[in-house]
């Protein structure tokens, strides 16, 4: 039914993070206006051409690479799964840092980690990456259960903070900050800052293709799906403005934390159990819970992308030795390159950028630039679909025009590439040349794989 799509592609997409990072980069309750915008003019259409995109391939298992391949061809399929499968470098770049710091969190239940060294914290990211690699290579596919469990009491966790902050006041008499509900107070400046930060806004929207597979499962897609969607962003959109307002309830908009991506989450979760008199346990839940969510994904990382990649590898793109599996059907080469690629994506930041929440902020951003550049892909494949028109049957049409079809897509395209273009920008040098180098090494990098396979086909 709509509603159990609605909840599952909810579940998906939305995460307390987002509230985090947009409270943060937009000027705290001047987030809202921001989400509310990006949800009208950029999440429903996206949302509404992955219905289609999955409607017309419903026996294509590959998701984003299976759909360039029948739409465009085999070379740009290949393009689009590299991509993918490239981007989450950072991402799981990324999951050490939060794995200590939501390890420290759980011990020590106050914000450390930010007064470290960076290059001490890296040296240990890398050696908990180390571990997360040999745990990936044994392939325990109970992981994929503890992920789950552990990512839905996280979001549970998130859903509950919101219903509970703003209650707080009037069941426990807790003494919050008074917000001012002029709209002055809400409106965001339409400056540079609001545009440099649209690839974080992206990166928090994105995703829902993931459950292109299921389009096809409903009683009714034609009617059932878009009310799904049109559902779903008003969920996400519902929990990103209460989520904000109950963020303003604790933070001042006028003076946020420079730690906030680094800690927020803690500070609000160590706040919410001072307003109900039970201490620290709310955040040394939440933080046990992000700790092992944090891990298993990262495992998960290292290893499920992969397999998108290489299980249906056109071997004119993919060298052979990439595909030598260990006998727990991992493949081994693949993991090395994940190593070698991660592992300069740890150490090289910790040589320029010496504070831990200037480095967790970079990561964010960095990852903001990245991560959509596999988006752009679904829209490729979404214009590649209305150009052939009816030659490619779906039972769900997001729009039948095919030229409003071909506009909804490239309007799409234009808007991600835009958002991950101006995400680039940095004002410390060293910043901004990493925020340029890594996106074009990543992708550039999908461009010499081919020719090391033509070579192994010729040796």
């Amino acid at each position: 039914m709509w509603y159990g799509l609605a909840f599952m592609a909810f579940s998906t997409v939305w995460g307390f993070g987002n509230v985090i990072n947009g409270f943060s980069e937009y000027g705290g309750l001047k987030a809202i206006v921001a989400w509310i915008l990006i949800f009208a003019i950029y999440f429903v259409p996206y949302a509404l051409m992955v219905g289609e995109l999955g409607s017309a391939f419903k026996s294509a298992g590959g998701g984003v690479s299976s759909w360039t391949l029948r739409t465009i061809g085999p070379r740009m399929a290949y393009m689009a799964g590299w991509t993918y499968w490239i981007v989450h470098m950072p991402y799981i770049s990324q999951k050490p840092n939060g794995s200590l710091i939501a390890g420290s969190w759980a011990i020590f239940r106050d914000n450390r980690i930010s007064s470290m060294n960076t290059m001490v914290l890296q040296a240990a990211c890398l050696v908990l990456f180390l571990f997360a690699i040999f745990v990936a290579s044994r392939g325990l596919n109970v992981l994929k259960k503890l992920a789950t469990l552990a990512g839905s009491m996280t979001f549970v966790m998130s859903i509950l903070f919101v219903l509970m902050m703003i209650a707080a006041p009037s069941i426990t008499g807790a003494s919050t900050l008074s917000i001012d509900w002029s709209w002055k107070n809400f409106l965001p400046a339409f400056d540079s800052k609001f545009f440099l930060s649209l690839s974080i806004l992206v990166l928090a929207v994105g995703g829902c293709e993931k459950i292109s597979p299921y389009v096809n499962k409903m009683k009714n897609p034609s009617r059932d799906f878009p009310k799904g969607m049109i559902a779903l962003a008003i969920m996400v959109a519902v929990c990103a403005v209460l989520g904000t307002v109950a963020l303003g309830m604790m933070f001042d908009s006028e003076n946020i934390p420079p730690d906030l991506m680094t800690n927020g989450a803690y500070y609000a979760f160590q706040r919410l159990g001072e307003y109900y008199h039970v201490g620290n346990f709310f955040v040394v839940i939440y933080a046990l819970t992000n700790l092992i969510g944090q891990f298993t994904v990262m495992i998960l990382s290292i290893d499920a992308p992969l397999r998108m990649l290489l299980d249906n590898a056109d071997e004119n793109y993919i060298p052979k030795s990439l595909l030598k599996q260990n006998r727990h059907g991992t493949y081994v080469n693949g993991h090395k390159l994940v190593f070698a690629i991660v592992s300069v994506l740890i150490v090289v930041p910790a040589f320029g950028i010496d504070s831990v929440d200037v480095l967790v902020k970079w990561l964010v951003k960095v990852n903001a630039v990245c991560m959509p550049l596999r988006y752009l892909w679904v829209f490729v494949a979404y214009i590649g679909l209305k150009r052939a028109g009816d030659k490619i049957p779906a039972d769900y049409r997001f729009v039948k025009n095919k030229k409003l079809g071909i506009f909804f897509g490239a309007w799409c395209f234009a808007f991600t590439a835009f958002a991950c273009i101006l995400g680039i920008y940095s004002e410390d040098p060293f910043q901004l040349i990493l925020n340029i180098v890594t996106p074009f090494v990543l992708i550039g990098l999908g461009f010499i794989l081919p020719m090391v396979a033509k070579r192994s086909r010729q040796a």
